[in-house]
């Protein structure tokens, strides 16, 4: 985690949704991002596409960042099922080659491509499979709530919806105020930014609640944990890891995250988003059979939104569901920091 000079790949795939990753790196990790690749847009203005990363040249290819001396190329997406794009090969093939280590948060395990292997060996350079899990994972056993620090957990309406990023920006928030605050990552990006975690999705299914467990217990230490949350509890795909983190962290609070523009689950259009009142009652009897939780507040992502336009949004969440809401990127998450401060032990 030091001293990283990173090239981010994101060729075809450069938008604030499929390029999450990169998006997210280079909002938390900004001082660490030398260059862009992607063809289609070299040149442009990077902010002006993604809202972050002004000054940060978008480039074609490995060779046009080497004058930058970059340490690693990341790849920047997170893409259904996590398999890597066939024309992508070609720009880590000439990063290897290149002498940079390779960061990969995709279900495929480029560690384990025969090709990418080999010239890793040849140039002495490593491959970071961010989701491979560790291997002693064990069974969940609803342990985390014996410890003494709050846990706060983010879930949503549905997938890649801010769940990460408003899990940081209520760790940074919360730091700023002095409390004694760590981001528990349980995704591949967040454990690029955190440098540390477990990507809960790459867990055999009986033992996600294991992890998310782990993950507690290893940070008890804090007085407060504000722990990124995966998936939705309603989505077609990934509701088991969201039942697992939420089982497996015992949290007393959630932050439930939401896309107002979004009226449809993210690749699934048959599937409409539910009503915040009944998704927050829903999270709420799912988690207390095993610790008392409530959530705590409605983090909306209004990205593409004027200020106006979001601030009328934060209005008619708040009236439909007595919660307080914010946008964490707009508009900072005092709100839930005011919150959270009110109950910590």
């Amino acid at each position: 985690m030091t001293k990283r000079r990173l090239v981010i790949l994101a060729e075809g795939r450069l938008d604030v949704f499929s390029a999450k990753t990169a998006v997210s790196v280079i909002r938390y990790r900004r001082e660490e991002v030398v260059a862009i690749i992607d063809h289609g847009n070299k040149g442009k203005d990077l902010n002006s596409i993604v809202g972050v990363g002004r000054g940060i040249p978008i480039v074609s290819n490995v060779d046009e960042t080497l004058k930058l001396k970059p340490t690693d190329l990341l790849i920047g997406i997170a893409p259904p099922g996590g398999m890597l794009p066939a024309e992508w090969r070609k720009h880590i093939t000439d990063a290897l080659k290149n002498r940079l280590h390779i960061i990969s948060g995709l279900h495929l395990h480029l560690s384990e491509d025969r090709e990418f292997c080999k010239l890793a060996q040849d140039h002495q350079m490593k491959i970071w499979d961010v989701r491979i899990p560790p291997e002693d994972i064990p069974l969940g056993t609803g342990k985390a709530k014996e410890t003494n620090t709050l846990r706060i957990l983010t879930v949503g309406s549905d997938c890649n919806i801010g769940k990460m990023v408003t899990s940081i920006e209520i760790t940074n928030a919360a730091r700023s105020r002095n409390i004694n605050v760590c981001f528990v990552a349980t995704g591949q990006t967040g454990i690029m930014i955190e440098g540390s975690g477990i990507a809960v999705d790459h867990v055999v299914s009986d033992f996600i609640s294991g992890a998310a467990e782990r993950l507690v217990l290893d940070r008890a230490q804090y007085q407060l944990l504000s722990i990124e949350g995966q998936g939705t509890i309603v989505h077609p795909a990934y509701s088991g890891v969201t039942l697992g983190l939420l089982h497996g962290s015992v949290p007393q609070g959630l932050i439930l995250c939401h896309q107002p523009t979004r009226k449809t689950l993210r690749h699934f259009p048959n599937f409409p988003i539910l009503p915040l009142p009944y998704l927050i009652e829903l999270y709420e009897k799912l988690a207390q059979p095993l610790h008392p939780c409530k959530v705590l507040g409605i983090s909306l992502n209004c990205f593409g939104m004027s200020d106006y336009d979001a601030l009328e949004e934060i209005e008619k969440a708040e009236k439909e569901t007595k919660l307080p809401a914010t946008d964490p990127i707009k508009f900072g998450v005092d709100k839930f920091i005011d919150v959270i401060q009110a109950i910590l032990p």
